[in-house]
């Protein structure tokens, strides 16, 4: 974003530190992040659908295993989820011009970092490790 006014041009476009914004731009990003969001929602809904028809595990080591990697997923599209639709907050707000200078829209990006905190990896080794 910026802290000058608009250009002159009447693109809603303006030149910070020879970098250009856009209105147009910041709303068709929030758009593609939102549909990311519909695209988790999907995966999810086939992942209940897949899901139904397992039935209680009763002693069944193998459909005990997959109820647990169910709900880890169902947790973690829900998280994408969320995730999604707050950043598509962020960018249309840009996009309108509700954050208007580069420090409201860092402030609105470091408050998802903290709120998304991604966890550790589990199992297997990270690129590098143990070579």
């Amino acid at each position: 974003m910026n802290q000058h006014p608009a250009g002159q041009d009447g693109s809603g476009s303006s030149l910070t530190d020879g970098l250009r914004s856009s209105k147009k731009a910041w709303l068709k990003a929030g758009e593609g992040v939102g549909s990311l969001r519909k695209g988790v929602s999907t995966a999810l809904t086939q992942l209940e659908e897949g899901q139904s028809g397992l039935g209680a595990p009763s002693g069944c080591l193998s459909a005990e295993a997959q109820r647990s990697v169910f709900s880890s997923w169902k947790r973690y599209t829900r998280a994408v989820s969320g995730r999604c639709g707050s950043l598509q907050e962020v960018l249309e707000k840009v996009g309108h011009e509700q954050l208007k200078t580069d420090e409201s829209v860092r402030a609105e990006v470091e408050s998802l970092k903290l709120s998304y905190q991604d966890t550790e990896a589990v199992g297997g080794s990270g690129a590098g490790k143990g070579r």
